[in-house]
């Protein structure tokens, strides 16, 4: 056997490009064909190895010692027994192959291995998640939890893990899988979810198998609060988004939100944005921090996390930090000792971990109540809008940010119909590039003026047509006064409906008698004026009836006589 052996075309983890894998007595490497940053692994690290069929052909998994896996993928079918010999003979390891589930159920076993999450089917590997390619997990209902995985960072990586951060493998895919649930009902105790036989233990206490599955991947996967030492913790603040009180857990790196249902661990190079805003009301401070990839939480994506602070409430803080990180890594940055507002307390000590700049609103824009924040509405969704020195931020929901270099033009306008128009009007913000564009409706009329103001320090195209409105309805209005005065000069009759034809109609059957029918009994020629015997013995009959009303009812009922005669 040669001193080296080479395969081409094999792939390292899930990364896009090829390479070439060598193997040598002291270790193996494997260095991309494009050129790149190559990988070695040492032959002392080499703790077991498998063979199995893969996306690329086959598949060379090697679980390492320090608790890592690392996957080469593109071999051929008749590279097994060469490799055999290369792992048996070089490593003193036994390239195990193993076979996996093709039936496609999603029912099976799940099983914690040193390196990773196994699902099992008939006692054969379904899938095999790497614990260094999960980034958090939650219970997401009674019998259910949700397993997520690290985000990518724009394919930088060429696949590779090995000890290092998370997710590096999933980044170098074009398609990444972000989330996997499992439903886990019943009771179980430790040992059976780690693998072991049921019952041997009789002793041990039963849980419930969901809760016993969370705690146990937390621990195997390094997501908890194992990550490092908390320098700052903040107790039940209040979220407007995501909704809801969470424990704020500050570390070197990151920082995670504990809450009742839902735990997120996020890293400070996420943070892309920190804001504070003051609102309106005077008696509370919003914090809002932009995330770029956003928080997750099922198929909901977040960009924006805003917290809710009173604006009296005062705290008292010691960070738990050593003098010697303080006067090094966080000199200027962090104080040993914190005793202010418990708002400022948060954004400073946010603001030394995670080095970002603060940013408040603008000092050039208040409303005409003296505040920075205007209350308005993003369709249904009421909030208030600021305007920072480079952007609009809306707040709370749905958290929207709008760069005045993105800005093409500001249009403000006023809804026809409504009730509020003469009080409140709209700006619709345009996009450059057709992005789009944002209304924000409901706005205090007060505040047009300081707005427009505004707009124009900072350069923005401005079209107002509130005042074109105006001018519109004052030409519409005065056309309907001198409308109304030549209608009043020609004084038309107010229409009555069916009360001008009763009076204006004409009944030809009763003008052909005589004007009154009351008198018709004593008139000397009456008889020739009838048409028979039966009518005039109706007349009678009629008449005789009506002798105690009075003249009026008297001039009607004859009309009713003879439409019925």
């Amino acid at each position: 056997m040669a001193a080296i052996e080479s395969f081409d075309n094999i792939y390292l983890d899930l990364s896009k490009e090829s390479g070439k894998s060598r193997f040598a007595e002291n270790g193996l490497g494997w260095k991309p064909a494009g050129g790149g940053e190559a990988f070695t692994l040492d032959s002392s690290n080499i703790g077991g190895a498998q063979w199995s069929r893969a996306a690329r052909g086959y598949e060379v998994k090697i679980l390492l010692r320090s608790s890592g896996v690392v996957q080469l993928d593109g071999f051929h079918q008749e590279d097994y027994e060469r490799l055999s010999k290369i792992f048996k003979n070089w490593y003193s390891v036994n390239l195990e192959n193993k076979e996996h589930s093709l039936r496609g159920w999603n029912w099976g076993k799940a099983e914690f291995s040193k390196a990773e999450l196994t699902f099992n089917v008939q006692n054969r590997p379904a899938f095999e998640i790497p614990y260094s390619e999960i980034s958090n997990t939650n219970l997401a209902g009674r019998n259910e939890i949700a397993v997520e995985f690290a985000g990518n960072d724009g394919g930088k990586s060429n696949g590779h893990s090995g000890t290092g951060g998370k997710g590096k493998k999933a980044s170098a895919g074009k398609d990444q899988l972000v989330e996997v649930r499992f439903y886990i009902p019943g009771t179980t105790t430790r040992k059976e979810a780690e693998g072991g036989e049921a019952g041997s233990d009789a002793d041990e206490e039963e849980k419930n198998a969901v809760t016993l599955f969370y705690d146990t991947l937390i621990e195997k996967a390094e997501i908890g609060e194992t990550a490092g030492d908390t320098i700052a913790t903040f107790l039940d603040v209040l979220h407007l988004t995501p909704r809801g009180r969470f424990d704020i857990d500050m570390y070197d790196a990151s920082f995670r939100l504990r809450g009742k249902t839902y735990d997120y661990k996020i890293q400070y190079d996420a943070i892309k944005k920190f804001m504070v805003l003051p609102k309106p009301d005077d008696l509370h401070f919003l914090l809002c921090i932009g995330l770029d990839p956003p928080l997750r939480q099922g198929q909901t994506r977040y960009p924006f996390v805003v917290m809710q602070f009173k604006a009296d409430e005062e705290v008292t803080l010691d960070l738990n930090i050593t003098e010697e990180e303080l006067n090094g890594k966080y000199k200027d940055k962090l104080q040993s000792h914190y005793e202010q507002p418990l708002h400022q307390v948060v954004a400073y000590i946010f603001k030394g971990l995670a080095n970002k700049k603060v940013t408040t609103p603008a000092k050039d824009f208040t409303t005409h109540r003296q505040q920075y924040g205007i209350k308005c509405s993003i369709k249904a969704s009421e909030g208030f809008l600021y305007c920072l020195e480079k952007a609009f931020m809306f707040v709370p929901k749905p958290a929207t940010y709008i760069s005045y270099e993105q800005t093409q033009s500001i249009t403000f306008s006023r809804v026809g119909g409504a009730v509020s128009a003469l009080s409140t009007f709209d700006i619709t913000v345009h996009m450059k590039n057709g992005a789009g564009s944002s209304q924000f409706s409901n706005i205090n009329r007060e505040d047009l003026k300081a707005l427009e103001e505004f707009f124009k320090l900072k350069g923005l195209r401005v079209k107002n047509e509130i005042d074109d409105d105006t001018n519109l309805i004052a030409a519409a209005l005065g056309d309907d006064d001198m409308a109304s005065s030549d209608e009043e000069a020609v004084g038309p009759k107010a229409d009555r409906g069916s009360a001008d034809e009763d009076e204006e109609s004409v009944d030809e059957d009763f003008q052909a008698e005589s004007e009154s029918d009351v008198a018709e009994e004593y008139d000397s020629n009456h008889e020739s004026d009838g048409s028979g015997s039966e009518e005039s013995d109706v007349d009678n009959r009629v008449d005789d009836e009506d002798d105690d009303m009075d003249d009026d009812e008297g001039e009607k009922r004859p009309k009713k006589k003879k439409k019925t005669a």
